[in-house]
């Protein structure tokens, strides 16, 4: 008798159902897994074993064979203990054909038979819902399985709880959607003092999700500005919520098994290597920019990144999704994100300062900003000088404004695109658009238009850096409250062009 159990193998942020069949026949005793395991998935046979032998289960002297199919897909990590250790019993008869069926399950046995908690039971519960199934998972696991509708999500503590569930001993309950209270910032535009050029800037790569460069000496209040971006960013909607915590549920970021409304921040080190940047590694895991996916991605001293590192950015920047290419597979994940970066001048970081700076001024500019390639300058939407704050303007009373009333105006300007794109899905903010779309809902007025022709002779900006000052004069019409493009709003995107100009060594 072959009995049958499901559960999933995942590519990417998709979970791919995997049926898993198990065998007992006569022959040689010798248990078997098949169907390309990997070594913790094949390992497994062994925590089955011991987890069974621990419920007083025993095993017959028999040749059990188990297959993960389909065979060509690989299966990597050891959630597979739980369905293979289910499809055991089911051929043994100790638990109903049926129920196991009609199930997808996954988590990892400890030898005494407790069920550890696995990665992936977001993803695993979006593939059991489209399956019709039930999902059977870890204790641990459950809150954030939970938040997934249409499918009946069961928690287990252990092996003998399934056990008792399948026969009817004593049933799981159904699990509930973890609560994950919001996060206090705690950091307040207010605290800023000065730097409104960069306050504005800001605001505008908020409300349009446009990237931005602040290039200053240090102490100039580079990182300061950067950590109260997130105080601007609206929550997360439902679909945005999901996909993200989808991407961390691989990356066992979720805390609590609760989903979070805030928008990532992520603030990787200069010293990350390609494969924590952009993914791969053991497992072709998510990286940084897909962990940021929806949120900010913040690269301080973008200058002192490996060159590698920098130039594996440009494409996920432009087309919002990123490719793992292994051997046996592509892995996609998506990583649409806001990219701010900071830079100081020069190495020294004091180049604009005669008095501080180095004997090799004005070139250790030059070469030290240089490290950035002109293709991946020119994906900066906004480039912002962050210049150093005088000692008596730090006396100065806070500013009248702070973040609660910018994130106001970014809201709003949130929601006019919002209702701009509701008919375009793959549209959700100004970034986002481009060609025929972008043309129509970003043209300028006469004025506008003449001077965004001569801003552009004059700056000699590319097709791909007129299209993004279009779409920043676009986002700064919506923070305006205007339905038309004017010239006011096209002088402001191109003055963000002017600073840091891709130079040469």
């Amino acid at each position: 008798m072959v009995a049958r159990t499901f559960t999933v193998a995942f590519e990417g942020v998709q979970a791919r159902l995997v049926e898993v069949q198990c065998a007992v026949t006569p022959g040689l005793p010798n248990f078997t897994v098949v169907g390309l395991p990997d070594k913790a998935a094949s390992e497994g046979r062994e925590r089955v074993k011991a987890a069974l032998a621990a419920l007083s289960i025993a095993l017959p002297s028999r040749r059990i064979t188990v297959n993960l199919a389909p065979a060509s897909l690989p299966k990597e990590g050891a959630h597979f203990d739980l369905p293979v250790a289910l499809a055991l019993l089911v051929a043994l008869e100790i638990l109903p054909r049926d129920a196991a069926e009609q199930t997808v399950a996954l988590g990892e046995l400890s030898l005494d038979g407790r069920l550890m908690p696995v990665l992936g039971a977001l993803p695993a519960a979006m593939a059991a819902a489209e399956a019709g199934h039930a999902l059977l998972c870890p204790r641990a696991c459950g809150a954030e399985a939970a938040w997934v509708g249409g499918c009946q999500v069961l928690a287990a503590d252990s092996l003998a709880d399934v056990i008792r569930h399948f026969t009817a001993q004593t049933p799981l309950p159904v699990a509930a959607p973890g609560a994950v209270s919001p996060r206090d910032h705690g950091r307040d535009l207010r605290d800023v003092k000065g730097q409104e050029r960069a306050k504005r800037a800001l605001e505008i790569a908020a409300a349009g999700r446009h990237h931005l460069l602040m290039v200053g000496a240090p102490g100039s209040g580079k990182s300061m500005l950067a950590a109260r971006l997130p105080g601007l960013l609206p929550p997360l909607a439902p679909d945005e919520a999901l996909e993200t915590a989808m991407i961390h549920s691989l990356a066992g970021l979720l805390d609590e098994g609760g989903i979070r409304r805030e928008r990532p921040f992520r603030e990787p080190h200069h010293t990350a290597s390609v494969a924590a940047i952009v993914g791969g590694g053991r497992g072709a895991k998510p990286g940084e920019i897909s962990l940021a996916h929806n949120g900010v991605l913040f690269l301080d001293e973008l200058p002192e990144f490996p060159r590698m590192v920098l130039e594996t950015l440009r494409q996920p920047v432009e087309t919002g999704e990123v490719v793992v290419a292994r051997a046996n597979a592509h892995i996609r994940y998506p990583c649409r994100f806001l990219l701010l970066a900071a830079a100081n001048p020069c190495r020294c970081g004091h180049l604009a300062q005669p008095e501080h700076a180095c004997a090799r001024a004005p070139d250790c500019g030059a070469e030290y900003l240089g490290r950035i390639s002109g293709p991946l300058m020119d994906r900066f939407d906004l480039r912002v000088e962050v210049p150093p704050v005088a000692f008596r303007d730090l006396d100065l009373p806070a500013a009248a404004e702070g973040s609660a009333a910018v994130a106001a105006r970014v809201a709003a300007a949130r929601a006019r695109q919002t209702a701009r794109f509701a008919d375009h899905p793959l549209v959700r903010v100004n970034a986002d658009a481009e060609g025929a779309l972008l043309e129509a809902v970003a043209a300028p007025d006469a004025e506008g238009r003449a001077l965004l022709t001569r801003a552009a002779d004059r700056l000699g900006l590319t097709a791909r850096g007129y299209h993004r000052v279009l779409r920043v004069a676009r986002t700064i019409a919506d923070l305006d409250g205007a339905d038309t493009v004017r010239a006011p709003h096209v002088a402001e995107a191109a003055s963000y062009r002017l600073v840091g100009a891709p130079r040469s060594s």
